[in-house]
C-alpha cells in the first residue's frame, strides 16, 4: 500500500521551534519517496522507511522529547566529568572512603606513638635530673641511654634544681599529652573533647587545660606580724634615693617596717626631693589599714610645724656613704625646708667594706636605732637586708585589716579596671618585657636574663597556650622594632597572639577619662603605676628576673589575691640561647 508525501499544508503547520528537533533527530540514511515514482507495493525497504516515519513523527511530540533528553543527559555529565576532571572537585566533600579513613587513623596513631616515646624520655631526663649524680639507677630505658639529651634543667642535682623548673618540665610534659589526644582524636575525625564526651561519656570529659594549670595560690593564713601603734609625736622621716619609684616603694615598705619596730609615724618625703606620692598612692588607705595614723605627707607635717621640719638625727643603716646620702642630696634636703641637728653617721661603719649588706635581724636593729628624740632619720634603706622573708612575705610584716597597704590611688584602680574591660577582657596574660638599659645589666649576672626576642617569644607562647588566653598585656620600654618582632613571632595555632599596649590619648575613647580630668594625663609616674595596676589584675603575670618595677607588680598580685602558679619569670629555668660577650 503506498503512502503519499507530507502535504504543504502539513508542513505549513509546523512551528520554527519544532523543525530544528526534527531536523536532528532525523536519520541520515532516510530519503524521501518521489512523487514521480510511487511505490507499487509493500517491500522490505518500505517497512523501515515506515517505521523511521514513524519514529520521526513520534519524536515531534513534547513528552517523547523529555524521554530522549533524559537518556542524553547523564552521557553529557559523563563527558564533562572526565573532561573537566571534577572528581577533584567532589573529592574535598564527599566523606573519605574506608580506604581513607584507615590511612588516616594509621598515621595518626604512628605520630602518637613517636609522641609518647618523646614524652617518656622527657619525663626519664626529669627523673634522672632530681637524683644525684651516684644514685646509679634509672639512666636507661629499654636499653637506650638518656645521658647524651640533655636534661629540660639546668643541673643534675636535686639541690640546684628548683620546684619552679621541675613544674615547667612537667607543663611540657602534659603539653605532650595533649598534643597526643589532639593527634589520636584528629584520626577519628572529632574536632574537640566536649565531642569526644558527647560520642563516648563523661571518662572521656578532658579539663580545660589553662583552668587546670595555672589556677590562683592561696594566701598564707598564718602570717608572722607585729602592730604598728606609733605615738603622736615621734616622728621617722623618710629618705630614698636609689632608682625609680619602684625602688623607692620598697624603701618606703622597710621605713614603715622599722618605724613600726620603733613606734613612730612615718613621714613621706618631700616632692622636691623625691616623687609626688600622692599621686600615685592611696595615701589614706594606708591609714584606715591601720586604723591610726601611722602616715603623714611632707605638707601635712610641715603644715602642723608651720614649716619648721627638722631632723634631731641621723642614725644611718647604710655605711657607704653614710645613710646613702651625698651632698648634693644633702643640699636638696635643706633647700626643701629641712635642718639637719647632726652629722651622718652610719651605726655599722665596718660595713663599708662589704659588697653585699650583711643580714641583719629585729635584734639588731633595736638597741640601734631607739632613740627619744622627736625626729630621726636612717637613710635609704633600699639595699637594707632585715628580716627580708618576713617583710616580703604576702600582706607585709605590719598586722592590718587590708589586703595589701601600699597600693595605687582610686582613681589608677578605676582607670585599669575600665581598660581591661575596654580591651582585655577577664583572660589575659600580663608580660612585663624590660629591655632600656638591660643587656648590660644582665649579661654581668652569673646567669644572664636579657633574651632574644626569638627566644622571648617561644617563652611568651608557651605561658598563654598554659594559661589558654586570647591576648596579651605588654608594658615594656622596648623599642618598636623589638615589639614588632616580638608580635610577628608570638603565634598559637599559626595566628598571632595580640600584644596589647596602652593607646596615646584620644579624647574618643573613655577609659582614661578619671586621669585626664583630674589633670594627671601625661605624667610619667602615674602612667608606670597604671601599667603596674593592669598587670596585677592579669590572670598570670610574666616578669623580668632583676627588675624592681616586676617585683612591685608581684608584691600587688600577692596582696590582692591574684597570683598564679603560672606567674614566672620571662623563661625561667633558662638561659639566653647567645650571650654577647662584655666590653
Amino acid at each position: 500500500m503506498s503512502r503519499d508525501p507530507p502535504s504543504p499544508s502539513h508542513l505549513s503547520t509546523t512551528s520554527d521551534d519544532e523543525e530544528d528537533p526534527h531536523q536532528t533527530l532525523i536519520p541520515q540514511n532516510e530519503t524521501k519517496p518521489s512523487p514521480l515514482h510511487p511505490p507499487t507495493g509493500p517491500s522490505v525497504f518500505e517497512i523501515g522507511r515506515t517505521t523511521a516515519s514513524r519514529i520521526t513523527r513520534s519524536a515531534a511530540s513534547p513528552s517523547k522529547r523529555c524521554l530522549i533528553l533524559a537518556v542524553c543527559l547523564p552521557l553529557v555529565l559523563v563527558l564533562l566529568f572526565f573532561s573537566l576532571d571534577l572528581r577533584r572537585t567532589f573529592s574535598s566533600v564527599l566523606p573519605a572512603g574506608p580506604a581513607a579513613t584507615s590511612d588516616r587513623m594509621r598515621e595518626a596513631e604512628l605520630r602518637a606513638l613517636f609522641l609518647l616515646r618523646n614524652q617518656q624520655l622527657g619525663l626519664m631526663r626529669l627523673w634522672n635530673s632530681t637524683l644525684p649524680s651516684d644514685a646509679g639507677f634509672g639512666s636507661k630505658v629499654n636499653g637506650s641511654d638518656l645521658s647524651p639529651t640533655p636534661s629540660p634543667v639546668r643541673s643534675s642535682n636535686l639541690s640546684d634544681v628548683s620546684l619552679r623548673e621541675i613544674k615547667s618540665a612537667l607543663l611540657e610534659q602534659l603539653r605532650v599529652n595533649r598534643e597526643i589526644r589532639d593527634v589520636l582524636l584528629s584520626g577519628h575525625g572529632i574536632g574537640n573533647f566536649s565531642e569526644l564526651e558527647n560520642n563516648f561519656g563523661p571518662e572521656f570529659d578532658f579539663p580545660n587545660f589553662g583552668s587546670e594549670i595555672c589556677k590562683k595560690t592561696e594566701r598564707p593564713t598564718d602570717r608572722r606580724t607585729i602592730e604598728w601603734k606609733p605615738k603622736k609625736d615621734r616622728f621617722l622621716f623618710a629618705i630614698c634615693l636609689s632608682g625609680q619609684m619602684s625602688n623607692h616603694l620598697i624603701c618606703l615598705e622597710k621605713h614603715m617596717f622599722f618605724a613600726a619596730l620603733l613606734d613612730r609615724i612615718l613621714i613621706l618625703p618631700s616632692p622636691k626631693v623625691d616623687y609626688e606620692y600622692s599621686h600615685v598612692l592611696d595615701i589614706e588607705h594606708i591609714n584606715k589599714c591601720f586604723g591610726r595614723k601611722v602616715v603623714m605627707t611632707f605638707e601635712e607635717y610641715e603644715q602642723e610645724k608651720k614649716g619648721k621640719i627638722h631632723i634631731n638625727k641621723f642614725i644611718c643603716y647604710m655605711a657607704s656613704p653614710p645613710c646613702y646620702l651625698d651632698e648634693e642630696h644633702v643640699k636638696k634636703l635643706k633647700s626643701s625646708g629641712v635642718s639637719i641637728g647632726s652629722k651622718l653617721e652610719a651605726v655599722w661603719p665596718e660595713d663599708a667594706k662589704l659588697k653585699e649588706p650583711k643580714k641583719r635581724f629585729v635584734g639588731d636593729i633595736m638597741p640601734k636605732f631607739s632613740s627619744n628624740e622627736e625626729v630621726i632619720a636612717v637613710g635609704d634603706l633600699f639595699y637594707a637586708d632585715v628580716e627580708e622573708e618576713w617583710v616580703m612575705q604576702p600582706g607585709g610584716p605590719l598586722k592590718h585589716s587590708c589586703q595589701t597597704v601600699i597600693q595605687p590611688s582610686r582613681l589608677i584602680v578605676l582607670t585599669a579596671q575600665r581598660f581591661v574591660q575596654t580591651f582585655l577582657g577577664g583572660n589575659f596574660v600580663a608580660l612585663h618585657f624590660r629591655r632600656h638599659g638591660f643587656l648590660k645589666f644582665c649579661n654581668v649576672k652569673k646567669e644572664s636574663c636579657f633574651f632574644p626576642i626569638p627566644q622571648a617569644a617561644d617563652c611568651v607562647k608557651r605561658v598563654v597556650e598554659e594559661a589558654g588566653s586570647p591576648v596579651v598585656y605588654l608594658s615594656t620600654d622596648a623599642a618598636d622594632s623589638e615589639t614588632t618582632l616580638l608580635q610577628k613571632l608570638v603565634k598559637l595555632n599559626g595566628e598571632e597572639v595580640p600584644l596589647v599596649r596602652r593607646p596615646e590619648h584620644n579624647s574618643a575613647e573613655k577609659w582614661d577619662a578619671l586621669v585626664y580630668r583630674n589633670h594627671l594625663g601625661g605624667d610619667a609616674q602615674v602612667e608606670a603605676m597604671l601599667d603596674k595596676t593592669i598587670c596585677a589584675m592579669a590572670k598570670v603575670f610574666v616578669g623580668s628576673a632583676g627588675s624592681t618595677f616586676t617585683e612591685d607588680i608581684l608584691r600587688l598580685r600577692r596582696g590582692w589575691g591574684s597570683s598564679s602558679s603560672c606567674d614566672q619569670y620571662l623563661c625561667q629555668g633558662h638561659l639566653p640561647d647567645f650571650i654577647a660577650e662584655t666590653d
